[in-house]
């Protein structure tokens, strides 16, 4: 690791020089933590009293206005009128609609009850949990990739065979056409009772292009990147708005989780991507020296603390402006988002991008949040079927490397990951977004916090957490300009030990917005412990690993943003985000 970073990390012996003692300020919000460590609401009221005001607001009045106004746990964003998926198909979408290696064949048991669900729905049957248009269409689009090419392993089970010669001739007779196309495009998997497939061409200009690209993917085979691109253009958005398009749900559903299935090419996750760069025109630009677009998964935490928030008002102290984007609630997670705590803070969460541009150069907040819903409709408009296609699209990834505003200066892009395989397409498109430094990092749960906890010596194979790999503006000559950015390469695992913390675990918020606000707020008034470290840790590694001025030194990269927590700077900073989010016009 020191030789990645730069400079040199510390050593044992500096480490233990650096564990400072914490302020006579911090000492009194210290004070409030209970036995063990464990947060609650009456430790934050005991520290706000000792506080100045401004903690005072933040420790207790914001987060009791919050309660009265807003849940306190992510599963009750999800929209209201969103139909649910049937569970008993949403299960066996779980284990069929996913890679070549990791798919779980249905046992003859499971894909008896799984057809038998299907048929008593498509009969009308189940007027209380219906199994909806997009399970159909994503269910049958993964057994037709696997029957057609997946290996042998991961191809139909003996019981999934047998329960489907029994049921499909039945299924034939009530399933709409488009499903039928989807089970059997070509008419090669379900014999003299698949015809439908070949003769189908959808309705429409949009579903016919839409049909076409089907027939490839359904195959196992991959599309060219104008061709992606035109289908997502042709039927996004979807619902039941003027400018929405009618397509069948059982159509996209199959095309999204096929392209997952069949793993996304370069080019096919690069028109993702860009697929809706001109939705709203030309990105504004912030007039800001530095800028770094945080792309956490949308889908949110569901056990481990969130600090990416709290994080960005720390970097907005010393001039690194922040942008993060996502949803209130996203499937398939349904977790903890940073929109959802700004929301229960009584923050302004849905912003236009002229308006984020305007809090980011504003000296007394530094930072946005920017809520698909306004940032790009079309994406917004299916998040309810995503729910229904149960694992995660290619837009998944895609939606993480967004820029919705541009900066006069200094650009940079993070973006968590879990699954190996995707960083490097990751780190390709931050390329193509043409950015001076990109950061792709294992975090906790996937997402971008990195972890103090020291890595256990059973740990699981495969890349550890704190896991990092990127590029940024080089120091020396040795780099690329393929794109007329020069630019050096690095990976790296971050031993927070190596760097002076003491090893904690994480904590846990457990779906409870409330929790990490408490665990947040908590620490940027100075409580020290393991949230504060979290916050510094991954603070000053962004400042480092992404070459941003005077974070060089590694050491001074912590020291400054300890000193924008414990100075106060940080928490004004989300305060006034607070206010300053409903004057912005």
């Amino acid at each position: 690791m020191n030789s990645l970073l730069r400079p040199a990390l510390p050593g044992p012996s500096l480490c233990a020089r650096r564990r400072v003692s914490p302020s006579p300020a911090a000492g009194r919000v210290c004070s409030a933590v209970s036995v063990g460590g464990r947060r609650c609401r009456q430790g934050l009221a005991v520290a706000a009293s000792a506080a100045p005001s401004w903690m005072e607001e933040a420790g207790v009045e914001v987060l009791e206005e919050g309660g009265r106004r807003n849940p306190s746990v992510s599963d009750s964003y999800r929209p209201e009128g969103l139909p649910r998926p049937n569970a008993t198909v949403l299960d066996a979408q779980a284990r069929v609609c996913t890679g070549p290696e990791q798919t779980r064949p249905l046992g003859e048991e499971q894909a008896m009850r799984v057809l038998d669900t299907i048929l008593r729905s498509a009969m009308g049957e189940l007027k209380e949990e219906p199994v909806s248009s997009a399970q159909l269409g994503a269910f049958f689009a993964g057994m037709t990739i696997r029957a057609n090419s997946f290996p042998e392993a991961t191809q139909w089970s003996e019981g999934e065979r047998r329960a489907m010669s029994i049921f499909w001739p039945r299924l034939v007779q009530v399933l709409p056409p488009e499903v039928k196309f989807i089970a059997d495009p070509e008419g090669t998997i379900m014999g003299a009772n698949g015809l439908t497939g070949p003769r189908y061409v959808g309705q429409g200009a949009g579903e016919m292009r839409l049909v076409g690209a089907l027939r490839e993917v359904l195959a196992g085979g991959h599309l060219g990147y104008e061709e992606v691109q035109c289908v997502l253009k042709d039927i996004l958005p979807i619902g039941s708005s003027p400018s929405s398009t009618v397509v069948s749900e059982a159509l996209l559903a199959a095309f999204l989780i096929g392209q997952r299935m069949n793993r996304e090419t370069d080019r096919e996750l690069k028109a993702y991507c860009l697929a809706f760069d001109d939705e709203l025109g030309p990105p504004p630009v912030a007039d800001v020296k530095s800028l770094t677009h945080y792309g956490e998964p949308y889908d949110g935490n569901t056990r481990f603390f969130r600090s990416t928030l709290f994080v960005a008002a720390v970097r907005a102290c010393y001039g690194e402006s922040c942008l993060l984007h996502g949803v209130e609630w996203m499937p398939p997670k349904g977790g903890i988002t940073e929109g959802q705590m700004l929301k229960f803070m009584g923050a302004n969460i849905h912003l236009s991008p002229t308006q984020a541009k305007t809090l980011l150069e504003d000296e007394d907040t530094g930072f946005a949040y920017l809520n698909l819903q306004e940032a790009c409709p079309p994406l917004y408009s299916i998040i309810g079927l995503r729910e229904h296609i149960k694992k995660r699209p290619p837009l998944a990834t895609s939606e993480k490397v967004q820029q919705f505003v541009r900066a006069r200066g200094r650009e940079s892009m993070i973006a968590g990951f879990y699954h190996e395989g995707y960083e490097d397409p990751l780190l390709m498109l931050m390329r193509r977004r043409t950015v001076h430094a990109g950061l792709v990092v294992k975090g906790e749960e996937g997402a971008l916090s990195m972890t103090t906890k020291e890595r256990s010596a059973h740990a699981s194979k495969g890349l550890p957490v704190n896991h990092c790999s990127g590029f940024r503006t080089p120091n020396s000559i040795n780099s690329s300009e393929s794109d007329g950015i020069p630019r050096e390469s690095f990976r790296v695992i971050v031993n927070a030990q190596e760097l002076g913390f003491e090893s904690t675990e994480t904590p846990r918020t457990d779906r409870s917005i409330l929790k990490n606000l408490e665990l947040g707020l908590a620490a940027l008034g100075g409580e020290k412990g393991a949230a504060y470290d979290r916050i510094v840790l991954n603070a000053a590694m962004a400042d480092h690993l992404l070459g941003c001025s005077g974070a060089e030194d590694i050491n001074t990269a912590l020291d400054r943003a300890r000193e924008a927590i414990d100075s106060g700077k940080a928490l004004r900073r989300l305060m006034s985000y607070i206010k300053i989010s409903h004057k912005v016009t």
